[in-house]
């Protein structure tokens, strides 16, 4: 035999075919995205979870946000006007002028309590509002967070319920 024919045979011997090893990949991805959906669509007993709870409409809606009230329920609303209130923010660069006016939505129920303790509500806001930076009021996210805490503040002066809304009519930094 010549040098060449025993060359081409120990190649032939050496090399051998990858595709097993290619269809054995391909089957393996296979198999785990089969089980992976036979898991989640519930295909296989085990793993399930419990099924949840029937929820009311109240329970998850957020307070101010359509939870099927009625016509009657909004007839029966009153708006307290609160007198605008002017804040002083001193900055390295100067002093700006926050100028802050709401009012309250509450059931005519409650109407007569609240403007009763209406100078209470004016002071908790002027305070809080004092306390804030600079920064806290151009965060472009600033006004639902700070409705939302200035909101809580109000519920706990006022009691807890009689209060169901800051409407903010004005909030303009100078």
């Amino acid at each position: 035999m010549t040098d060449a024919a025993v060359d081409t045979e120990a190649e032939a011997r050496t090399k051998k075919s990858k595709m097993p090893l290619i269809i054995g990949v391909v089957l393996a991805l296979a198999g785990a995205g089969g089980g992976f959906f036979a898991v989640q669509s519930g295909l296989l007993p085990f793993g399930q979870k419990a099924a949840p709870e029937p929820v009311h409409v109240a329970e998850v809606a957020p307070e101010g946000v359509d939870s099927g009230e009625t016509a009657e329920d909004i007839a029966n609303l009153a708006f307290i006007e609160m007198d605008p209130i002017v804040i002083t923010l001193r900055k390295g660069s100067g002093i700006k002028h926050l100028r802050f006016r709401a009012q309250l939505e509450v059931d005519l129920a409650h109407q007569a309590e609240v403007e009763k303790i209406l100078p209470r509500v004016i002071d908790v806001l002027n305070s809080y509002l004092r306390a804030l930076e600079l920064e806290d009021l151009t965060d472009p996210m600033a006004l639902p967070k700070l409705r939302a805490q200035m909101l809580r503040r109000i519920n706990i002066a006022t009691g807890q319920g009689r209060v169901r809304d800051l409407l903010i009519m004005d909030f303009v930094l100078n």
